[in-house]
């Protein structure tokens, strides 16, 4: 990995009065929140068997025969993804290069890693949902719903990959089935802690525009580029005093439009950040407790 390379992007950091985190699902995997291998064959042995499933995300979509089994597979799959920390702490290192920063996050990611490694709540925009909320399948309304009680108890007492009938999810306006707050379709709903965080998200690009700001992407794919890396290019391209970065595994790029101003980086997201780690400590000659680059396997 190129060190130079990493020691501008940490100047950069260094330098900017304000850094906004685009982050997909890359940067999750790197922490470890894999959805297939040995995680999902640890916590889906009997769907597996039942269902012959490759992954756990192609069996989120598979059309189970009852109310009961539907959410047996997904409560398990919303406790290890929303309730349980990442095995890599990833996130929790990301914290600590921005912590000090006037910083915000624009996520698609629906697990809330980076509020259970600290983030501010405040300074988090999670455009596509939350494995922890529940909305009416319909929907009748805009409301979502936490989901942690009736999860862990629907993990808890799953028997035969059921669930009891009494903790299916019912809505309590129509009464109808409840869904996940994740935008799939044209159902999701956009609640008014979506519209809060909307509008922060807004109010702080706003604040800063035209200063020295880090428009940082992390692990953004090409399923929805509209939300993450269009705009960052954007607003770089518009702001002569902005940086864009980019770290992905494969295919980080930067547009030739930001020559100068743009960083890609492809590799592991959790070792990159640990380099970085280590530029800032040997810049302000605080060495001692620099993360360890963390396993890629």
């Amino acid at each position: 990995m190129n060190r130079d390379i990493i020691k501008e992007l940490a100047d950069r950091l260094a330098d900017s009065s304000a850094v906004v985190i685009g982050a997909g699902a890359g940067l999750s995997a790197s922490a470890g929140m894999s959805y297939a291998g040995r995680r999902f064959e640890e916590n889906f042995p009997d769907f597996i068997a039942r269902y012959h499933f490759s992954d756990m995300y192609s069996g989120g979509f598979y059309p189970f025969p009852s109310l009961e089994e539907h959410w047996a597979y997904w409560s398990r799959y919303i406790w290890i993804n929303r309730y349980q920390d990442a095995p890599k702490p990833v996130y929790r290192d990301l914290l600590q290069l921005v912590k000090d920063k006037d910083y915000f996050v624009l996520t698609t990611n629906v697990d809330h890693c980076f509020q259970r490694a600290g983030f501010d709540k405040s300074r988090l925009f999670y455009t596509q949902g939350d494995y922890g909320l529940w909305q009416c399948a319909r929907p009748c309304h805009n409301r979502t719903y936490d989901n942690a009680e009736t999860v862990r108890r629907m993990v808890e007492e799953q028997k035969n990959l059921r669930i009891p009938s009494e903790l299916v999810p019912r809505c309590p306006v129509c009464g109808g089935p409840m869904a996940m707050n994740l935008r799939c379709d044209s159902t999701f709903v956009q609640d008014a802690g979506w519209y809060r965080a909307s509008e922060r998200c807004r109010a702080f690009l706003q604040r800063h525009r035209g200063r020295h700001i880090l428009f940082w992407e992390l692990g953004v794919g090409g399923n929805t580029p509209g939300i993450i890396k269009y705009p960052f290019w954007q607003m770089t391209a518009e702001n002569p005093k902005a940086t864009y970065a980019c770290i992905n595994k494969v295919r980080a790029a930067a547009p030739p439009e930001l020559a100068g101003r743009g960083i890609s980086i492809e590799g592991d997201i959790g070792a990159v950040l640990a380099l970085i780690a280590e530029e800032e400590a040997y810049d302000t000659g605080r060495t001692a407790d620099l993360p360890h680059p963390h396993p890629t396997g």
